[in-house]
C-alpha cells in the first residue's frame, strides 16, 4: 500500500508540473521568417499571431501572391518553433514519464 501511495504522490506532482508548464505554454513566443527576412510573423500560446512585419519592398502592386505566399510560409516557421518550445516544456514536465503510454492518460511526449 506504501507503494500505491507513493504512486499517486508522484502522479500529483506530475499533474501540478503539466499545469504549470501549461501555463508556461500560453504564455511562449516566437518568431518565424520567410523570403530571407522580408517577412516575419510572431507567434503566443498555442499559435495566436501577435504580430506581422512585411518588408516596404514587397508592398507594390502585383505581387500579392508573393505577399501571401511568403506569410503563409512565415507563420509555419513560427509554428515550428513553437511547437518545439511548447513541446520541450512538456517533456520537461512529465519527467521520467514522457513518453509513456498509460492507459488512461493522454500521451506525454
Amino acid at each position: 500500500m506504501k507503494d500505491l501511495t507513493q504512486l499517486m504522490q508522484q502522479a500529483q506532482a506530475m499533474q501540478q508540473k503539466l499545469q504549470e508548464a501549461q501555463a508556461k505554454m500560453a504564455e511562449t513566443q516566437a518568431e518565424g521568417t520567410s523570403g530571407g527576412g522580408l517577412v516575419t510573423v510572431a507567434l503566443k500560446g498555442p499559435g495566436e499571431i501577435t504580430s506581422v512585419k512585411i518588408d516596404d519592398s514587397l508592398l507594390v502592386a502585383g505581387e500579392g501572391e508573393i505577399l501571401a505566399d511568403l506569410i503563409i510560409a512565415a507563420h509555419a516557421d513560427a509554428k515550428r518553433r513553437l511547437d518545439e518550445v511548447n513541446g520541450a516544456l512538456m517533456r520537461e514536465a512529465a519527467g521520467p514519464m514522457a513518453g509513456m503510454n498509460i492507459p488512461g492518460m493522454p500521451k506525454l511526449f
